[in-house]
């Protein structure tokens, strides 16, 4: 018997990186999921987002351990796209124990207010509309889980220098998911769901190996490469690593779905590597 033996997950950005660790690592303590992704680019977004390609991967490792799974194409901006993923796996695997809200994205380096809003939609308002798609469907005692950032944590991004909305774009829905786990854990506990967010810092994924990042961490360089950019990714830690890997963060989700943590809610649930606590921040205000 697993830990989270026959539950069934709903994961959002589930094709690749965090979503599909997520996965995999939910199924191999027993577990069926529900996986979504949006499987196309945004045009904001300077690399390549995931394929269908990808989450046939994520279905095919799932399978591999024995265990179901109910993988489609799904914009987490789309409310209603969301709400027909959810009961369309709930009807096939017959019961929704958790969510999580992993999907994001990170269009860094772009001056357009359009990329404020890209990265708001999905890294904010996908987690509000994945929660909404699975409330429903949830038994009393279940489990919310949202991906939120170590820039939720940390004072907002200085314009003053050069412009960058997305950047900006990216610590306000960090931060806002940080309140609404908050706010969320309150309204859901007469029915003792728990909600409780995931705060990674740079996790060895596919967004943090991308160009804009390389730019962000190497700006004194036109066209840093993923070697110029590796010493300087060591800033975000306090333990001298330049990342964490994608099962670090599986690894708290698990503990988070599982009853090993029902009494757990309302939690911001650090797997940084020490980067918020060696800044030494005052409590956050949300």
């Amino acid at each position: 018997m697993g830990r989270v033996q026959d539950k069934v997950v709903f994961i959002t950005g589930a094709a690749r990186g965090q979503g599909r660790a997520e996965a995999v690592r939910l199924a191999e303590e027993g577990a069926d999921i529900i996986a979504i992704d949006v499987c196309e680019g945004i045009d904001s977004v300077d690399y390549p987002l995931a394929s269908r390609a990808d989450l046939d991967e994520t279905v095919r490792l799932v399978e591999k351990l024995g265990r179901r799974i109910v993988a489609l194409p799904a914009d987490v901006r789309d409310p209603a796209a969301l709400q027909a993923a959810v009961a369309e796996g709930v009807e096939r695997l017959g019961r929704l124990d958790s969510v999580v809200a992993q999907a994001g994205i990170a269009p860094i380096g772009r001056a357009e207010a359009q990329a404020f809003m890209d990265v708001v939609a999905v890294n904010f308002n996908g987690v509000v509309n994945a929660v909404q798609a699975a409330l429903p469907h949830l038994p009393d005692g279940g489990s919310v889980i949202a991906t939120g950032s170590t820039a939720a944590l940390m004072q907002s991004s200085d314009m003053t220098s050069r412009p960058d909305f997305g950047k900006l774009g990216y610590s306000f829905a960090k931060r806002s998911v940080a309140a609404f786990v908050n706010d969320l854990a309150v309204a859901l506990a007469p029915r003792r769901i728990r909600v409780n967010a995931v705060h990674p810092t740079n996790c060895n994924t596919d967004m943090l190996n991308s160009e804009p990042m390389y730019r962000e961490f190497r700006p004194d360089l036109e066209n840093p490469t993923r070697e110029d950019a590796l010493p300087a990714f060591h800033v975000m830690t306090a333990f001298g690593l330049p990342y964490v890997e994608p099962r670090d963060i599986a690894d708290m989700v698990l503990f988070l779905v599982s009853d090993e943590s029902r009494y757990v809610t309302g939690m911001q649930m650090r797997v940084d590597a020490g980067a918020i606590v060696q800044r030494r921040p005052q409590q956050p205000q949300f």
